[in-house]
């Protein structure tokens, strides 16, 4: 049976990251709440280029990402950032949710990826 390692997140109850059979599962928010979205975009995706790495893995590597945002409105400007960050030679399947997120966070993305061979 393959091991489950969990990576602590900075709220109790919850991971950061995840690792199982050869997958990662990652979640991120900006740590500057700036009130700009694509600015926490920005900092989200460099937040998950770093739990990618810490977990053996890459945004290349990305099978799916989900990204909530407070405002649909302003679903360009958190687009501008994923598009300035996405590999276009590995873009994962996204869905993006407009949800009612906590505090002053704009956008929260989870994604999946495979472990680097």
């Amino acid at each position: 049976m393959a091991a489950i390692k969990r990576t602590a997140g900075s709220a109790a109850g919850r991971s950061r990251i995840v690792e199982h059979a050869g997958l990662v599962y990652t979640v991120a928010t900006a740590r500057e709440k700036s009130p700009a979205m694509k600015a926490q975009t920005a900092d989200a995706l460099a937040r998950l280029d770093e739990n990618l790495a810490a977990a053996g893995s890459h945004k290349s590597r990305i099978l799916t990402a989900t990204v909530y945002i407070a405002d649909m409105q302003r679903k360009a400007e958190m687009n501008e950032a994923w598009l300035a960050w996405v590999d276009p030679a590995n873009a994962p399947q996204r869905a993006c949710l407009g949800v009612e997120l906590e505090g002053q966070d704009l956008v929260e993305i989870v994604v999946v990826a495979a472990k680097a061979p």
